[in-house]
Order: C-alpha cells, then structure tokens, then sequence
C-alpha cells in the first residue's frame, strides 16, 4: 500500500494548486486523477488577474499559449457594451497539465472507487492511505459522494448545464464575446478565441430553469451557432459539443469533515454571475493547504461569490452581479 501525508482525488487546477502550496511547504502529497495529462477538458478557459497572482505565474515564462484581453464584447437583454477590462484566455488542454506539473508532487493515473476509514488513515481501493484526504474531482468527486453528500447536499437550482466544443479554427475575430439571456436563456454564451488558432464556443445556463421555460440547452445551442453563423464568427463549420454540469456557489458552508476536505467543483464554488470556476478553485486549493500547514479549519467564506467586480469599471455604470443575481432570483421563485 503506498502512503501519503495527504493525498488530492483530481489533478486539475484546485489539486494540482493544493498540492504546489503543500510541496512548497515541505508536506508530502500524491495526486490521484483517473486520467492521464495532458487531457482535454471543457472550458471557456478565461483566467483573471488574480488567478496569474495567486499562482504567480509569469506571464513572459509561461510556455503555453496565452492571450490578452484588454476588453470584452458583452450583450446583456440585448443591449451591447464593450467594457474595459483585463483578462486572459488559456487552453485547459496546456494550462492543467503545466500546473500539474510544475506541483512536483507525484501523480497516479486512478479511477477511485471505494474510500474507507480506520483509525486516523483514509485508505483508498486497498491501495493508498493518508492522514489527509482532498476532494478535487469535480462535480463527481467520490470524495464528496463518500463523506459530503449528506451534509454538504446540492441545490437543483444551482445545476448548471453547459454545452461547449474548442477546436482548431482560423478566426478573424480576436475579441472575446458574451451574450447573457439571449432570447430568455437563464445564463449566457460565449466566443473565446485561444492561442494558436484554438477557439472555444460554449453555452449554459441554469438546469431547473430551462426546465421551467419548457426548453433545453440542446435548443439553445442550435439558436447560438445560427447567431454565429449570421454573425460570420464561424463557417463552414459543423460543431460537435460536449456536455458539463456543475454547480455554482449556494449557501452550504461543509467543505471539512475531520481530515477530508472538498475542494473546486467538488466544492460547489462556481461564481453566481459568471459561473467562473478556475478562479474559486485556485482559492480553494491554497485555502486548504494553509489549513493543512498550519494545522487551522478550512473555509471557503474569503472566496468571492461573485466575479463581476473583477470586470466590470465603475463609470459604465452597471453591475452585472447585481442584474444576474436579480434575473436569476425572478426565476426562482415566480
């Protein structure tokens, strides 16, 4: 059986950050994920400034593809801004695997099954043990299906269902592009052009509420490539996306039982307005292996619920947080 003082279920951007904060600080971590890295992953894929800060990245010795953006093209109910901001686009494909790497921490390629306790020692599938055990699997983390479940349950109006596809495609456009409650869509969707001539198109919105609307996300998407297309943003291309589901930020405030922590989209921390999770995962990640460090309770109260005011300057006037979160509470409760 091999041991670690702590070991991540999930190598993504809240793992692998968690166990770089652990590594850094002499504490010995192994990383499970059930797939091999590099590996493709469904993604807008935009980071903000601080997520380059809190995983101080050097933008210039970043070996990757990375793009700027010094503003967004948003519609919003269908008036049209462009906003001031800066923001980044990365490929999950590259970014993931660059920071799993840069961990140092040794990773193992496995699927868990079945997590049990004895004494003070989490042991997984009969083949490893730790004292401490982080959730970073995402919405399907077994580590929240084995301890979290019960005590940290998921609101079914939190569900947010996305269909989205990154290919390999000769843009013109270079500007990032956002329409939110285009023809009733309880979300918004995207354009965003990565390096290399990747492109990332996407759409999502709220589960319970399109259910509510009698539509489907499918009927939404088939609405948005037309859009494209009349746009000229894509041609002669047939799209063929994937689905996602995840859950953004509710009230449920469990993220520790004893030594077992969840973190990321195991967590639940998708922003309210944006649905941004690489941010809030990073966050996480660093959160718990402080707690880990200085042997503190793990909260996720100093992450930020919302994204917008990390966007949005103040002389446009309008606070996208405050209309989304007012949109989305209309729904909810007519």
């Amino acid at each position: 059986m091999i041991y670690s003082e702590v070991i991540i279920v999930g190598g993504g951007p809240a793992g692998s950050t968690c166990a770089w904060k652990l590594k850094q600080n002499g504490i010995e971590c192994l990383i499970l994920d059930k797939q091999e890295f590099p590996r493709t992953k469904l993604c807008a894929g935009w980071i903000t400034p601080n997520v380059v800060k809190n995983l101080k990245i050097d933008i210039k010795k970043y070996p990757h593809s990375f793009i700027t953006f010094d503003n967004f093209h948003l519609n919003i109910f269908g008036r049209n801004l462009r906003l001031k901001t800066l923001q980044y686009s990365i490929r999950r494909y590259e970014f993931d695997g660059w920071l799993l790497k840069r961990s140092a921490a040794p990773v193992y390629t496995h699927n868990v099954n079945n997590i049990k306790k004895e004494n003070d020692c989490y042991i997984i599938d009969d083949k490893y043990c730790c004292k401490y055990l982080i959730g970073a699997g995402g919405t399907f983390c077994p580590v929240y299906k084995t301890y979290f479940k019960k005590a940290n349950p998921r609101p079914k109006e939190s569900l947010i269902v996305t269909l989205e596809e990154e290919f390999a495609y000769d843009y013109h456009d270079k500007n990032c592009r956002l329409w939110f409650f285009d023809k009733g869509l309880p979300g918004y969707s995207w354009y965003v052009p990565k390096g290399n001539k990747y492109l990332n198109i996407g759409i999502g919105g709220l589960s319970e509420m399109l259910k509510r609307n009698k539509t489907t996300i499918r009927a939404h998407w088939n609405y948005f490539i037309q859009k494209l297309e009349a746009l000229s943003l894509i041609k002669n291309y047939r799209p063929n996306p994937k689905g996602l589901v995840y859950y953004q930020r509710d009230k449920t405030k469990v993220g520790q039982i004893e030594n077992a922590f969840i973190i990321g989209d195991a967590k639940g921390l998708a922003t309210r307005d944006w649905g941004e999770g690489i941010g809030p995962a990073v966050e996480s990640g660093i959160l718990v292996a402080k707690a880990i460090i200085n042997g503190s309770k793990y909260s996720p109260k100093p992450i930020k619920i919302y994204s917008s005011g990390l966007i949005l300057k103040k002389h446009f006037n309008l606070c996208l947080s405050k209309i989304a979160a007012d949109f989305y509470t209309r729904l909810k409760f007519k």
